[in-house]
C-alpha cells in the first residue's frame, strides 16, 4: 500500500501543480463548457480573479505533495478544491465527472495513508466547565 500511496501522491501533486500553472500560463487549451450556467459560472470566477487564489493554492498543495513535505497540510489545502471540482461536475457538467473522480480518488488514497494526522480534528471535544472560583 505504501508504494500505491507514493504513486498516487506524485500523481495528485503533478495534476495540481500542472493545472495550477495552467491557470496562470494557459498552456493547455480548455474548450468552453456546453452548459450556459457552467459558462456563466466560469466567467464570473475568472473575471473576479477568484480563480487566481485557487490556482495558487493548487500550485502550493501540488508542490508540497511532489516534495513529500507537509503532506497533511497539502491535503488540507487541496480538500476544498477537490470538493469544488466534484461539485462543479455534479451540478454543471455531469458528463465530465470522470475528471472530478480522477482527482478525488488519489486524494482519498493519499488521505487514508495520512488519516492519523487528522485524528484530532475528527474527534468530538466537550467544552471544559468554567471554574466557579473567582
Amino acid at each position: 500500500m505504501r508504494i500505491a500511496e507514493t504513486v498516487f501522491r506524485y500523481l495528485l501533486g503533478l495534476l495540481f501543480t500542472v493545472f495550477g500553472l495552467n491557470g496562470f500560463f494557459h498552456f493547455i487549451p480548455q474548450p468552453p463548457p456546453a452548459n450556459p450556467v457552467a459558462l456563466q459560472f466560469l466567467v464570473a470566477v475568472s473575471v473576479s480573479h477568484y480563480m487566481a487564489l485557487v490556482f495558487l493554492l493548487q500550485i502550493i498543495g501540488g508542490t508540497l505533495l511532489l516534495a513529500g513535505r507537509f503532506v497533511p497540510l497539502a491535503l488540507a489545502i487541496l480538500a476544498p478544491i477537490v470538493v469544488n471540482i466534484l461539485n462543479y461536475h455534479i451540478t454543471m457538467d455531469p458528463g465530465g465527472i470522470g475528471r472530478g473522480l480522477l482527482v478525488t480518488t488519489p486524494w482519498i488514497i493519499v488521505f487514508l495513508r495520512y488519516r492519523s494526522s487528522f485524528a484530532q480534528i475528527l474527534q468530538q471535544h466537550l467544552p471544559e466547565k468554567a471554574s466557579t472560583t473567582p
